[in-house]
């Protein structure tokens, strides 16, 4: 018998670059995500979401740099241009209410103010009522709502009698009646500051119950999962527990109600403005804007619509963020 031509081959035994590419490719197919990583890439597919996010950092980013613009294109909110005025109606000469090269929303009816710086200075007592006020409430609700949820009884029976007397108290009227009666000076403020610093605290603390009462019902849910019951069990103290096993879990709830409270506050400091007890002239706000627009909204139009479109565009930004941030951290509460 003829020996075969050919002897069967055996299988090349896999290199040892091989060998490590399958088990980089392998570790990266088990590699786990954070839930920051898993939100972010939920929020990337949201696109309105995303753009509200971008308008939102550009506004905060505008307030801030507000003197700088203002500078850079040769304006200044408190400077009178009585030239750019018509003498018999007191509105702008031009067409738009004046907008041109040099005052890009135009200006100002009688004082002839550049509308466009105005508009940035007022970005600044919009955004630092907003943010501020949020914190305060963000602060007093956590805390407040935390203890109430995970103490129960009296504490709880007290904090929730607070909360209920506060929703159902008229936080605007309160405002009107105690800023009205706020003296000039107070704590190395004067004037405006005065004022912005009462509407801050003001509207942070009437805002707290809102958060308050979510993170009160979370915390009565959290606190009977079994990681809490296993600190318990470990000897864990109350305080130990509250920090460092139930308020890492209540992060993802603040954050959405942070962000859909600070568009509520704007548009009530813009509420105030507008009514007059507000920031003083001659500091730049856009409800004020709006309040002097009454006059002139059929002759000079112009300077009721840009303030309130930068109150619309602003407001829709931090609610299209805040939707976006909600469905990201709590798919489940997504529609």
């Amino acid at each position: 018998m003829t020996a075969p031509l050919h002897e069967p081959t055996a299988e090349a035994a896999p290199s040892a670059a091989d060998e490590a590419a399958v088990a980089t490719a392998g570790a990266k197919a088990v590699q786990g995500r954070s839930l920051g990583r898993i939100a972010w890439e939920r929020l990337k597919r949201d696109k309105l979401a995303l753009t509200g996010g971008i308008v939102v950092l550009f506004l905060i980013v505008v307030a801030i740099l507000a003197p700088v613009i203002a500078h850079a294109v040769g304006q200044d909110p408190e400077t009178h241009h009585e030239n750019l005025i018509d003498p018999l109606f007191g509105t702008p000469a031009g067409s738009l209410g004046g907008i041109s090269g040099d005052h890009f929303f135009g200006v100002e009816p009688v004082s002839g103010r550049d509308i466009f710086a105005r508009i940035l200075y007022g970005a600044q007592i919009s955004l630092l009522v907003g943010f501020l006020s949020a914190v305060v409430a963000v602060v007093l609700g956590t805390i407040l709502g935390i203890l109430a949820g995970f103490f129960g009884g009296w504490v709880d029976a007290v904090i929730s009698r607070v909360m209920d007397g506060l929703l159902a108290f008229p936080q605007l009227l309160f405002i009107i009646a105690l800023v009205s009666v706020m003296p000039n000076q107070m704590l190395g403020l004067t004037g405006t500051g005065v004022r912005v610093f009462v509407m801050i605290l003001v509207i942070g603390f009437f805002g707290w119950p809102y958060i308050g009462r979510v993170v009160r019902g979370q915390t009565l849910s959290l606190r009977e999962r079994e990681y809490v019951e296993a600190a318990r069990s470990l000897g864990a103290g109350r305080f130990y527990i509250l920090f460092k096993e139930l308020l890492p879990n209540l992060v993802a709830p603040i954050i959405v109600y942070t962000t859909m409270m600070i568009p509520t506050n704007i548009l009530t400091e813009a509420a105030l403005s507008f009514l007059g007890v507000g920031v003083k002239p001659p500091t730049a706000s856009w409800g004020q804007m709006l309040s002097n627009a009454i006059d002139y909204y059929d002759s000079d139009p112009m300077y009721m619509v840009i303030p309130g479109v930068a109150i619309f565009i602003t407001v829709l930004a931090f609610n299209l963020f805040g939707d976006g941030v909600r469905d990201a951290l709590d798919p489940k509460g997504s529609r």
